[in-house]
């Protein structure tokens, strides 16, 4: 293995250490009673190395947002330029999807803490639909892009984004507080067929 290979290999774990620490510390003490020196002292790094790798607590508790983000953006701009972009976006929300297909004992015990978290404090659950709402206006930009058309003033490139988009809000959304990460995930597939289903084909491609 190559020496960046390792250095990536230790951020990655320094990462992940991070992150499983906060989530203790946050469901253990309260978010707002968390500071980041205790989160940095827990994994045995100093401050500053903690905000290497993430912006704050709020980033913690986020972190999945980027994540996904990243795939949808880079799934969507590998799709032929001429699919219809609804379609497009069909992929790019599966191969979400795919991403956490198979998920790892420890991964699937993050996704429990995170959505504790999120029911426990409505304000995180806020600060993640905001940050939802910038995914989908970076979305609509790569949508009207597509089109060929200016993504602040097209309506119908937003609808494009917000009916894909809304199929993953429900698909979160709706399974019990319990419900593991592969029912959150069947969930989530279950509400794109649905939405390739209800939609007359061509209905994104109109200017």
């Amino acid at each position: 293995m190559t020496t960046v290979g390792l250095r990536e290999r230790k951020k990655e774990k320094t990462r992940l250490a991070i992150l499983d620490a906060a989530l203790d510390l946050f469901l253990e003490q309260g978010y707002e009673s968390t500071t980041i020196e205790q989160i940095a002292g827990a994994v045995e790094i100093s401050p500053r190395t903690f905000f290497r790798y993430y912006t704050g607590k709020d980033h913690v508790a986020l972190w999945f947002h980027d994540h996904g983000e990243q795939i949808m953006l880079e799934t969507f701009a590998g799709r032929p330029a001429d699919e219809p972009p609804f379609t497009s976006l069909m992929h790019a929300l599966r191969a979400v999807l795919n991403d956490v297909e198979g998920v790892t004992p420890e991964n699937e015990e993050r996704f429990m803490k995170l959505r504790r978290l999120m029911e426990e404090h409505p304000r995180l659950m806020g600060l993640s639909m905001a940050r939802g709402r910038a995914t989908e206006q970076r979305l609509a930009t790569a949508v009207a892009a597509r089109r060929g058309v200016a993504a602040d003033d097209d309506q119908l490139t937003h609808l494009i984004v917000g009916f894909a988009m809304s199929t993953l809000r429900v698909g979160f959304e709706c399974p019990r507080s319990d419900a593991t990460i592969g029912d959150v995930r069947q969930r989530m597939a279950e509400c794109i067929e649905l939405a390739e289903g209800s939609l007359r084909p061509g209905w994104d491609l109109r200017r």
